[in-house]
């Protein structure tokens, strides 16, 4: 069987200490496949942001282990995990986190700036990312004149600049109106597919849960359901414990994260409202 992308084993995270300690995750195991889109559904307060939080190494678990292509994720040093969220890693999140002042163009290169890429380079890849999403005459306007739906465009531009072959999308259309959000949706799936990218969706949204080729339901900090065909061509996919193998290539010319301030920004925001 092909090397999971991404496994968790047995995961567990837990905050704080006696009559205010919280376990959030309580054993987790769950293996995401190369190329497929995956949804993690629950309620607020069920642990679906921390899974995230933790399978994107923007978090560490209490117990168990995280897998990145079969590799324990433990005996990467602080400097691997933050290139590997750089590049192996996009992120697309409910709250926009853009720099204010800043143009659209400098929002969308930042995980490359961080990652030294040169100004030519970094140009020539904002434009080609914001013209994927249809924004490039945008690419000068500050970025927080933008509409709702444009500034996540933006975000979707920021994830897809770094070329990662995984994107995480945290509630991505939780902020927008119903049919801006259908439009967002199309564009993030239809680059998912198109370039192969593995997609984690974190939501409570059923409809967009529906989109995606597979789904597991997490219930006070335990997966309590999967369902779904998986990634074209799994065997056995969708059954509870036995995820399918994808069939789609390593995402190129795909996306970026951002950079490990925003990381940690955004990770912290997902423990208190997992």
């Amino acid at each position: 069987m092909t090397t999971p992308v991404l496994e968790a084993r047995g995961l567990a995270r837990t905050y704080g200490r006696g009559s205010t300690r919280f376990d959030a995750l309580k054993g987790v195991s769950l293996q995401v496949h190369r190329g497929e889109s995956l949804a993690i559904v629950g309620k607020s307060g069920s642990g679906k942001s921390t899974l995230m939080h933790l399978l994107a190494l923007l978090d560490k678990p209490s117990a168990g282990q995280i897998l990145l292509d079969g590799t324990d994720a433990a005996t990467l040093s602080a400097r691997q995990v933050n290139r590997t969220r750089n590049s192996t890693f996009g992120f697309v999140f409910q709250q926009f986190f853009l720099t204010p002042k800043t143009s659209v163009l400098d929002n969308v290169v930042l995980p490359l700036k961080i990652a030294g890429v040169t100004g030519a380079e970094r140009k020539r890849r904002g434009m080609a990312a914001l013209d994927a999403l249809g924004l490039a005459d945008k690419a000068k306007n500050d970025a927080n004149d933008l509409s709702g739906g444009q500034k996540q465009r933006v975000v979707i531009a920021r994830a897809l600049v770094g070329e990662p072959s995984v994107i995480f999308a945290d509630e991505p259309t939780g902020n927008l109106d119903t049919n801006t959000g259908e439009v967002v949706e199309d564009m993030l799936f239809g680059l998912q597919r198109e370039r192969g990218i593995t997609l984690v969706v974190v939501t409570h949204d059923e409809e967009l849960a529906e989109r995606c080729d597979r789904r597991v339901n997490v219930r006070d900090g335990l997966i309590v359901e999967t369902s779904g065909a998986g990634a074209p061509g799994a065997p056995g996919a969708g059954a509870p414990g036995a995820p399918g193998v994808g069939a789609g290539a390593p995402g190129v010319g795909a996306p970026g994260a951002p950079g490990p301030s925003e990381s940690a920004a955004s990770a912290s925001h997902g423990r208190h409202s997992a």
